[in-house]
């Protein structure tokens, strides 16, 4: 099934699309709100607000990309919950790393990298994350975002060049600059 078919038949489904809609997205937008909040709780609470507000809404939902359209619902309640609480704090992230897939299986430098992602600003946290993890393009990234694939190109290398500026290669292996020791972020 892809995802063209599921969005169709979502559209007019009942909960036994909504729970295969669950099975299929429900672990990537937890991955990609617990990225951006950096908060395993945050995101669950998030998660099931998305799939509750798309199940209501599905009617409205024009069928094209059910993925793009899920991901723009998460990023968004990501947003206002972020906004909500002003000031957040990224010394907890032991919780976000327990939870998420390690992308560098056979690396102990996970967490290092999650750490450093966490210094980003949460929009360009976002888009690193969907780009890199979710291997997603700048035109899907266009319809979660609502800006255009150039300027999101554009964004996305200024992000890396951040995360240039805050890893340093020691011992063999990518580390934190000592100097980077923000923990919060105003939003």
């Amino acid at each position: 099934m892809n995802n063209l078919e599921l969005g169709i038949r979502f559209i007019c489904g009942d909960e036994t699309e909504l729970e295969e809609v669950i099975s299929v997205f429900g672990d990537k937008l937890m991955r990609y709100a617990a990225s951006i909040l950096c908060n395993h709780h945050d995101a669950e609470d998030i998660v099931q607000r998305v799939f509750l507000q798309a199940y209501q809404n599905r009617r409205k939902f024009d069928g094209e990309n059910l993925s793009a359209w899920l991901y723009k619902i998460t990023y968004n309640h990501c947003m206002n919950h972020l906004k909500k609480r002003r000031l957040f704090f990224f010394s907890d992230i032991k919780d976000v790393v327990d939870v998420m897939v390690d992308p560098f299986e056979e690396s102990d430098m996970y967490e290092n990298v999650l750490e450093i992602l966490c210094l980003l600003k949460t929009e360009d946290r976002a888009l690193v994350y969907g780009r890199v993890m979710e291997e997603q393009s700048y035109e899907e990234l266009a319809l979660i975002f609502g800006k255009s694939p150039a300027a999101l190109r554009k964004q996305y290398e200024r992000a890396k060049k951040k995360l240039a500026g805050y890893l340093v290669v020691g011992n063999g292996r990518l580390e934190r600059r000592q100097n980077n020791e923000h923990r919060f972020e105003h939003v």
